[in-house]
């Protein structure tokens, strides 16, 4: 049967609320553990293809533009469709994108075959948030989208390790191929799992009127800075690792282990902070993240102190993750599948900003370690668009409508 927002906000949420959940993050492992594998197997790609790290890099940003580019017109595309169909079809599309990033002879078929798998990202991420939060009451919302992407997170600490270390052992093609069944069972789970909800009804032009709103458009820029914040220095890890820690490969897939837990912590911690004071809790994570780079240049040169920064830098960069998106789906209450896509599409996007500026910034030679000052200073105009976007929540209150209980935007 369908299910609506309306009907869920009636009622506590229970045990089997979050079923739907674990499928939708069964998903989300799968699709975070093929984004994120890249940076862990650089080195053998570059090395395989007889490219620099910067193009092999390249990868990172071919693939955060497809989503770019492509998650808006995915998400037209099934926007009249229904919604668990939608995201069976999307994991099809991954699945068969990650077998011919296994099977491809050259650089840019397997640049050709990372686009392909691409366009169901953001797509997926966009409709699975509004089907998260519809399944769960209002104030509620930040956890239900941060469990989802707790598949993405928990990417970090078993599918990013065990791909790299399988990379490394038989060749980086075996960790695609291990990828291959991970989107076969996250289909079935999904199927099984998760229960129908009708399609959005809105046309074309009214979806698109929501990105009138500054405070839909702000959750948008902030998402594509954070994003840019996170791969200038995640893009290049393993070889900072490598080049100015001078760890071992396997120390290398130990530190990605860590940074997956790491993550995992700060995306729950942060869905609950967020559900608990929003505001608050936006502008302090932005403060906190300013102060672990820097700590993080500080501590590169040393292995464990490094190692350790790294668990910590990660947990405070993805605290914000869900709370944001949480935000524009929101503040687009009345068009959330184009919207929560949209700003799919700017975490994405501000991916293959922050791997083509950290690109750049090697190439012209100021060292890996100038990749956290970057960073840095890009997470401190995030700062100032938090503080912009508080003080328009507190000037612009928004009404509930009576439709879905939910406060909506003028």
């Amino acid at each position: 049967m369908d299910i609506s927002l309306a009907e869920q906000a009636q009622k506590p949420a229970s045990i089997l609320t979050r079923t739907p959940l674990m499928a939708l993050a069964v998903a989300a492992f799968g699709i975070g553990t093929s984004e994120f594998i890249i940076m862990g197997l650089l080195p053998e790609l570059s090395r395989d293809f007889a490219v620099s790290i910067p193009k092999a890099g390249a990868l990172v940003t071919g693939y955060a533009l497809s989503v770019t580019i492509g998650a808006p017109l995915v998400a037209l595309a099934t926007a009249h469709m229904e919604r668990k169909r939608a995201l069976l079809l999307l994991m099809a599309v991954f699945t068969l994108g990650n077998l011919a990033c296994a099977v491809a002879p050259t650089y840019n078929l397997l640049f050709a075959a990372r686009v392909l798998t691409a366009l169901c990202h953001g797509a997926f991420f966009g409709i699975g948030s509004v089907v998260a939060a519809n399944l769960v009451p209002r104030n509620q919302r930040s956890q239900a989208i941060a469990l989802m992407f707790s598949g993405l997170t928990l990417a970090n600490v078993l599918g990013v390790p065990a791909g790299t270390a399988l990379g490394q052992a038989f060749g980086w093609r075996t960790a695609f191929w291990a990828i291959v069944p991970i989107g076969l069972a996250a289909a079935t789970a999904l199927f099984f799992l998760v229960p129908p909800q009708e399609a959005g009804k809105s046309n074309l032009l009214h979806e698109f009127s929501v990105l009138r709103r500054p405070q839909v458009l702000l959750g948008m820029f902030m998402s594509t800075l954070t994003s840019a914040s996170l791969f200038c220095v995640y893009t290049y890890v393993a070889p900072t690792l490598l080049v100015v820690t001078h760890v071992s490969p396997h120390m290398v897939t130990l530190t990605l282990l860590l940074f997956g837990v790491g993550i995992t912590i700060g995306n729950l911690a942060g869905g609950t902070l967020s559900d608990w004071h929003p505001r608050t809790f936006l502008i302090a994570s932005m403060l906190a993240l300013v102060a672990s780079l820097f700590v993080l240049y500080f501590a590169e040169p040393y292995a464990i102190p490094c190692i350790a920064m790294v668990l910590i830098w990660g947990a405070i960069q993805f605290g914000a993750g869900a709370p944001l998106q949480s935000r524009v789906v929101d503040h687009a209450s009345e068009a959330p599948n184009l919207a929560a896509t949209l700003n799919q599409g700017a975490f994405n996007f501000g991916n293959a900003t922050g791997a083509s500026l950290g690109g750049l910034i090697i190439t012209a030679g100021y060292g890996y370690r100038s990749l956290t000052f970057a960073s840095a200073a890009i997470t401190l105009v995030t700062l100032a668009l938090a503080f912009l976007a508080v003080r328009l929540d507190r000037n612009n209150p928004r009404p509930i409508s009576h439709e879905t209980g939910l406060r909506i935007s003028h």
